[in-house]
């Protein structure tokens, strides 16, 4: 797995960045409707949610959402950004009823640990540095949001490539031997993998635990399931199967004892 080498870009100074705030969405924004790439796209972000959902991991205070606006207030204009994917730790609670419609980090919780963009036949921006409204994906995520991981997944290619925020630039990470990579915030390695789920074949990003433990979907755990049982009624068949024989041979040896004029029963006290 080769990765791609960040945009040539300088840390945009302080001073130099538009005036950013973190307002409340107005309420007759309208949000953008983009519609995804291709039916894969959805298919992916599910597939990485229901993984920590199932071990545990996807607490009520998070947020992982998919094609979900991202909101910042830059210079006076409202930029909303939908990433593929994105993960908070935590986001403040909603008033019971109220529907979440998009997300304005630190107004309404933790800036998002992670973005991931899924590119289909055609990049959309996930490169971009245009620091002009309404701003490229990268600079969008790197130099207004500051998001620190941001992964860009090409699955025809296999390739992910993960870039880590430091010194307000995002840096290629390299992945370990097994080609995963560690994400010590969430206690998980990231990687790809290829399989088959919701009838695609295709390759997928999948978790795996800090000791190398691949994170289940549901269906492989249903599976694993009636592996198991599987396995326990064979076992039981099997145990039956030798009980009988061995009355089958109690049975022969209490005949065989009978013809010599022995009688078994003498023994039984």
């Amino acid at each position: 797995m080769i990765a791609i080498a960040p945009p040539t870009t300088t840390p945009t100074a302080k001073h130099d960045l538009p005036k950013i705030t973190w307002d409340k969405l107005p309420d007759d924004f309208v949000l953008p409707d983009d519609p995804v790439d291709n039916n894969l796209q959805p298919l992916l972000a599910e597939a990485l949610r229901e993984s920590l959902e199932l071990a545990g991991l996807f607490l009520e205070s998070m947020l992982i959402a998919t094609n979900f606006g991202i909101c910042a207030t830059v210079a006076n204009k409202t930029v909303v950004k939908p990433p593929d994917w994105v993960y908070v730790a935590y986001v403040k609670p909603l008033s019971e009823g109220v529907i979440r419609r998009s997300y304005t980090p630190k107004l309404e919780g933790d800036v998002p640990l992670m973005v991931l963009e899924f590119i289909s036949e055609t990049e959309g921006m996930e490169y971009s540095i245009n620091p002009h409204y309404p701003y490229g994906k990268w600079y969008f995520y790197e130099q207004i949001l500051q998001v620190p991981l941001y992964g860009i997944f090409h699955p025809k290619a296999r390739t992910l490539d993960l870039f880590r925020l430091t010194d307000s630039r995002y840096e290629p990470q390299s992945p370990d031997e097994n080609q995963r990579f560690w994400v010590p915030e969430m206690n998980l390695f990231l990687g790809v993998w290829d399989g088959k789920r919701s009838q695609v074949s295709t390759s997928w990003l999948r978790w795996w635990d800090s000791s190398g433990n691949l994170l289940f979907w549901g269906n492989e755990i249903i599976k694993l399931e009636r592996q198991r049982i599987e396995q326990e009624r064979q076992r039981a068949e099997q145990a039956e199967a030798r009980l009988q024989q061995d009355q089958v041979m109690r049975q022969k040896l209490v005949a065989r004892l009978k013809e010599l004029g022995i009688d078994p029963t003498l023994d039984e006290d």
